[in-house]
């Protein structure tokens, strides 16, 4: 996606806000996603820190938002320190969907674990979205498992970073 795009670190009430928006959308086509309520600052402050959230920017409109985490005990318990960087959350404002900015946001945060040293990206989706597995697979992620966490049965990914060349 040739698109100019610009990120700000740190700005959870824009993230919140753009995650509230993708989530009635889901809502009110009948596919939710995330419950909107669950989305304010303060509930995502809780278990999503304030400095690894990630606002894509087109001029004064925000148009995706994903976290960054260094550690996933939830999903990834078993994981050693530093091996990975891990993507919650990430999404796509209504208006901009269905122009590959998904992938954009991910080859982003891709860059930025690379950046932090990190071999690999890793994230969970809900084991029974098969759209968002095929989203994931198709932006380099390798399905690693289903497993249950918590109350979640999730599909695990993950995106080997070492090796890999820039496109």
């Amino acid at each position: 996606m040739d698109l100019e795009l610009t990120y700000t670190l740190g700005d959870l009430d824009a993230a919140s806000a753009l995650l509230v928006r993708v989530a009635q959308d889901r809502v009110e086509r009948g596919e939710e996603l995330w419950p909107p309520r669950s989305l304010t600052p303060e509930r995502l402050e809780r278990h999503y820190p304030r400095p690894g959230w990630r606002v894509a920017w087109h001029g004064g409109e925000a148009v995706g938002a994903y976290v960054l985490l260094d550690a996933d005990p939830l999903f990834w318990p078993d994981d050693p320190p530093g091996e990975a960087a891990y993507l919650h959350k990430l999404g796509v404002h209504p208006g901009w969907q269905g122009r590959g900015l998904s992938h954009t946001l991910l080859e982003h945060a891709a860059a930025e674990a690379r950046a932090l040293g990190r071999s690999f990206l890793r994230l969970d989706t809900a084991a029974e979205r098969p759209r968002l597995r095929a989203l994931y697979a198709a932006a380099g992620f390798r399905e690693v498992d289903v497993v249950q966490a918590g109350s979640w049965r999730v599909a695990r990914f993950e995106r080997r970073l070492t090796g890999e060349t820039l496109a």
